[in-house]
């Protein structure tokens, strides 16, 4: 069962919410007690508007007895005089104000405190679930969707439980409750003031139908505000590079502009139907003083509880309609903390993950030479599990990131344990496309890749990544310091380990330089570094980790001659008895590679040393003379 909008699209559904209840499992306890509070209150509303009631009648017609149970709460059975019944009644009162401002602290503060304990349980949920999807999922939704998906909609959730679904489960309680109480004290004096109650009904659908149509635009227009936001932020480079900021404002302002028009919609909505619930209260009250100034005409005053009831009925109306004023509200909040819920289920239920097994058991080994006394965190050891020597193997391996357009095509090649194999290529020609798959970020559509002979998807997944050792040609740096971004917070690496590896590298003196040297803060995707600078940096993150498998991809091609000949040496002796392979435009750096594997549009063209490939004559030989004639060329 479903409520829909005319689109037909979902906006509540029974399922979604037994799902978002899953998250209240551990927290039980404290939602049937605020339920238990919902109840009290309903029960204390009315108890307030009938002391007055009483009080009334007694003030006004003094032989009004006092009801029996009253007096037996009051403590005392000898309340006759006016006077008297004031005091005590005005004592009752304000201990009465006390225990329902009491109750409803502490049913607002649970629910509350629920919503926000659901959220985080939730939030972890989810971003743990992002983490795990498979670098496609980034490929084709925007991060600020998947943003929108972890922060706004989640608190949206939060919502179902602080303003939706346990406050109107109280108002309606409060209301029937009210309702009850009324209709036992004079039901034809309930029945008339609740003639105009339709027409609230009425005006209720349409602005819960509207606001909610408001409010899914809302919503979409929040998403789109943040994936253009946060895209634009980040290339912000690229817009002023190329003098855009107008036409790329434009655009912001067009989507800012449909999220203001959703937004007044709702505002347009709630202008027209809080007046209606004033009207509609106005003539409920004036049928209530027609009907009982009728009533007291035709008794010629012999009805001695018309003026308590009349004050009575006008604080029950006023109760009745307090919650009616924002129930409708509510219902559009607790729809649209459904629709949220829908949205980030979705991604939970992506099954484009990253699947993770137990680790098989392998051949012990791994690299003999390491030149770093670090514990070997990739290259098993840490958890006790064999390590992995580096043996790679790719057989009929197809692959393609959108539908059948495949950018690898039957890939056949072998690398023995501790062997340097380079992979050269055109750009796009599928080198970068085998790292990533090596790595199982990405799922192949045939064929099969192999470590110690070993198919990868039977590797854990952390086990398989903490083993290779990767510098990309893009380097990513988080916000924090320099020594954050070398041990990415890994507890287990100490910070004379980091020094020593900085000092092989040779980028030691570099770091020392920087204010506050491995404290230096790096800001955000470290811009406060040159992309060389970040490169270093990178380089040392992946060889401090021991790896099995060393993986260079065009590592060497945003830093200079100097930098380049002060690692090279470094590279070297780190990839001596280790697995590495390294993807270079620059042909000059791969010459003492054990094997060159040449690629073309996704296929392999070559394999072979730097010398059998340059007699063959052929792909490789080409790339090498093109490159030699531009760097003649250009000294």
């Amino acid at each position: 069962m479903s409520v829909t909008t005319n689109t037909n699209k979902k906006i509540f559904g029974f399922s979604v919410l037994r799902r978002v209840f899953k998250f209240v499992k551990p927290y039980r306890l404290r939602f049937l007690l605020s339920l238990v509070l919902a109840i009290l209150l309903a029960a204390l509303t009315p108890l307030r508007p009938y002391l007055i009631q009483l009080t009334v009648n007694k003030a006004t017609h003094k032989g009004s007895t006092v009801p029996g149970l009253l007096q037996w709460l009051l403590g005392s059975t000898n309340i006759t005089t006016a006077g008297q019944f004031i005091y005590a009644i005005t004592v009752m009162q304000i201990l009465l104000l006390l225990l329902e401002t009491a109750v409803r602290f502490l049913f607002t503060f649970l629910t509350s405190w629920l919503g926000q304990s659901v959220v985080k349980d939730m939030r972890v949920t989810v971003y743990s679930k992002i983490m795990s999807l498979n670098l496609r999922q980034f490929d084709t939704t925007p991060i600020g969707t998947l943003t929108t998906r972890t922060i706004n909609d989640i608190e949206s959730i939060n919502d179902i439980f602080s303003d939706g679904l346990i406050p109107i489960i109280a108002d309606m309680l409060s209301i029937v409750v009210i309702f009850v109480v009324m209709f036992w004290t004079n039901w034809q004096l309930t029945l008339i003031s609740f003639i105009p109650i339709p027409l609230l009904l009425i005006a209720t659908y349409y602005f819960k139908e509207s606001v909610n149509k408001s409010f899914i635009k809302v919503r979409n227009a929040v998403a789109a505000l943040n994936a253009f936001v946060q895209e634009h932020l980040t290339g912000m480079q690229v817009v002023q590079a190329f003098a855009a900021e107008e036409r790329e404002f434009e655009k912001f302002k067009k989507i800012n502009k449909e999220h203001r028009n959703a937004n007044i919609k709702s505002i347009f909505a709630y202008s027209v139907f809080f007046p209606i619930v004033e009207i509609v209260l106005a003539i409920s009250m004036g049928l209530l003083v027609w009907w009982l100034a009728r009533k007291a005409g035709l008794n010629q005053g012999k009805d001695e509880n018309l003026a308590g009831e009349l004050v009575a009925f006008i604080l029950y109306l006023n109760l009745i309609f307090r919650p009616l004023r924002v129930i409708a509200d509510k219902f559009n909040v607790l729809q649209m903390g459904m629709i949220a819920a829908e949205r980030v289920f979705k991604v939970l239920d992506n099954e484009d993950v990253t699947t993770t097994t137990v680790t098989p058991p392998s051949p012990k080994g791994g690299p003999e030479n390491s030149a770093l006394p670090c514990p070997p965190l990739g290259n098993g050891g840490v958890d006790g599990s064999a390590a992995i020597r580096g043996e790679i193997e790719f057989d009929h391996v197809w692959f393609a990131y959108v539908d059948d357009n495949y950018v690898l095509k039957n890939i056949n090649f072998t690398i023995k344990a501790g062997e340097t194999v380079a992979l050269v290529g055109h750009t796009g020609s599928g080198k970068t496309s085998i790292i990533s798959l090596l790595n199982r970020l990405y799922r192949i559509q045939k064929g099969a890749i192999k470590v110690d002979g070993l198919n990868i998807d039977e590797y854990d997944l952390d086990k398989l990544r903490s083993s290779i050792g990767v510098v990309l040609q893009d380097v990513f740096l988080f916000s924090g310091s320099v020594m954050d971004n070398i041990t990415l917070r890994n507890p287990a690496i100490t910070k004379e380990q980091v020094v020593q590896a900085a000092k092989i590298i040779g980028v030691h003196d570099f770091i020392m330089r920087l204010p506050g040297g491995y404290d230096y803060n790096v800001m955000e995707r470290g811009n406060t570094l040159s992309m060389g600078q970040r490169q270093l940096i990178s380089f040392i993150r992946a060889l401090l980790y021991n790896p099995s498998v060393l993986v260079l991809d065009e590592a060497t091609s945003s830093i200079d001659t100097e930098s380049e000949m002060l690692i090279q040496h470094a590279i070297d002796t780190l990839i001596a008895g280790r697995t590495s392979i390294v993807i270079a435009h620059r042909l000059s750096t791969i010459r003492k590679a054990n094997k060159i594997i040449v690629l073309d549009k996704g296929e392999i063209q070559e394999t072979g040393t730097h010398e059998e490939l340059l007699a063959l004559g052929g792909f490789y030989s080409k790339l090498y003379n093109m490159q030699f004639e531009k760097k003649k060329a250009a000294v």
